[in-house]
């Protein structure tokens, strides 16, 4: 596959959907996607999203993300969110990529890892085993982890009114959920990138675009004339 998988994480209210948007008209805007397309290098710019990245996909996700009267339970909730992986990779991911796009994905395996993991308590190597079935070994090129203390996103959340399930969950379960992406970011460094969401949205707009560029020059071998010219 020659398209890259770009993924935005974060635990809620860090304005990962915002800014994936803005990244998304960045690159429409800026020289990048021209430059790439007009060298034969990306075919054009996607987005996605987990869960709800398919049309079987939005039916997942509304049964993960809608308070219920009969509480999920963590592995039936994991089994849910593998199996939206599982239709979003073949369905979505792996014919955009082979098709060579710029695939921007609001989530992905890491969440899992994060949200299931370390924020329910669910075995980490369980975990890994159905990433790796539902994703066939499918890697981000790049995540992009937007790291902002958990009280700040949760009274962002308690801002915009109705909060989902996962949403709803107390304080120690997100505080768990961002140990688990900070453990990310220490064991996978090259991949997993920490910018700090604190600031204006244009302020962790301009800190993304930094790492885009950084990402975009080394996977193409495109030197900074190539993109300004």
């Amino acid at each position: 596959m020659t398209g890259k998988l770009i993924v935005f994480e974060g635990t809620e209210g860090c304005g990962k959907t915002t800014q994936l948007e803005r990244s998304r008209q960045w690159l429409l805007q800026s020289r990048w996607l021209p430059t790439l397309q007009q060298k034969g290098l990306i075919k054009d710019l996607v987005l996605t999203r987990e869960p709800g990245g398919t049309q079987l996909g939005i039916g997942i996700r509304q049964l993960l993300l809608s308070p219920t009267k009969e509480p999920i339970h963590d592995r039936a909730e994991l089994l849910l969110y593998a199996a939206d992986r599982a239709q979003h990779v073949e369905r979505f991911l792996r014919p955009h990529l082979e098709e060579n796009h710029l695939v921007l994905c609001d989530r992905y395996t890491d969440s899992t890892i994060a949200y299931q993991g370390y924020g329910r308590g669910l075995d980490l190597t369980l975990i890994d085993q159905l990433n790796q079935i539902a994703t066939r070994d499918l890697l981000s090129d790049l995540t992009i982890w937007l790291d902002l203390d958990v009280e700040t996103g949760l009274a962002r959340m308690q801002q915009r009114g109705k909060r989902d399930r996962i949403e709803q969950a107390d304080l120690d379960f997100h505080q768990r959920v961002r140990q688990g992406f900070a453990h990310l970011a220490q064991t996978e460094p090259q991949r997993f990138i920490q910018v700090d969401a604190r600031g204006s949205e244009l302020q962790v707009a301009e800190r993304i675009e930094s790492v885009l560029s950084h990402s975009l020059t080394q996977w193409f071998n495109l030197a900074s004339y190539d993109v300004d010219s």
